[in-house]
């Protein structure tokens, strides 16, 4: 009676250790097949990944500016006619602002000005956005990485430090939000550098 008692409570152990150690493969498999799939707490749209390749002029010392100069920093690009309208302008206005914020961490930023053309940004636009990088890149392969001629102009970009354009933030883009998404890619990025 007493070995009937342990045996049933023993096999009651077991089954609820088996139970235990399925139930995380049985719930991954109902939540695949159910498609559920959480929200994303991200700002910026993810795409598809691409290696950005190619060099162009710097436009403040006339050196030659290699993408492969910029690994081991997060790049906020955009790419925009020299002579910088009012789209132009706030972009370049938000990733000043974004790197600002990131405080301590802000030196693993690393912002980049694509000109499309052959117009020189005037000098009072140089000198508010300093630190910025002014690169002439109307016919630098570079340009060919990101997307489209017609949408190049209209997003901000994002490069990973391995040289990976992998984001792209909204039109008439979110300071705040683009800053929440930039912080985070900093906080989990582990790449040294």
């Amino acid at each position: 009676m007493l070995n009937e008692k342990i045996q049933k409570a023993n096999r009651r152990k077991f089954l609820l250790l088996l139970a235990l150690m399925c139930a995380p493969v049985i719930i991954s498999y109902a939540l695949y097949f159910l498609e559920y799939r959480p929200e994303s707490k991200h700002y910026g749209d993810l795409i598809p990944i691409v290696k950005v390749t190619g060099n162009g002029t710097n436009q403040a010392d006339n050196t030659i500016l290699r993408m492969k100069d910029l690994h081991g920093k997060w790049v906020l690009v955009t790419v925009d006619s020299g002579l910088c309208d009012e789209a132009c302008h706030a972009k370049l206005y938000f990733m000043r602002q974004v790197r600002l914020v990131q405080g301590k961490e802000k030196h693993r930023i690393e912002r980049l000005w694509l000109i499309n053309d052959d117009v020189v940004p005037n000098a009072e636009l140089v000198k508010e956005f300093e630190g910025t990088l002014f690169v002439n890149a109307k016919d630098s392969e570079i340009l060919n990485f990101i997307e489209t001629a017609e949408l190049q102009t209209k997003h901000i970009y994002l490069i990973d430090p391995i040289g990976n354009l992998m984001m792209r933030f909204p039109e008439n883009v979110d300071g705040t939000k683009m800053g929440h998404d930039i912080k985070r890619l900093l906080h989990v990025s582990q790449l040294e550098h």
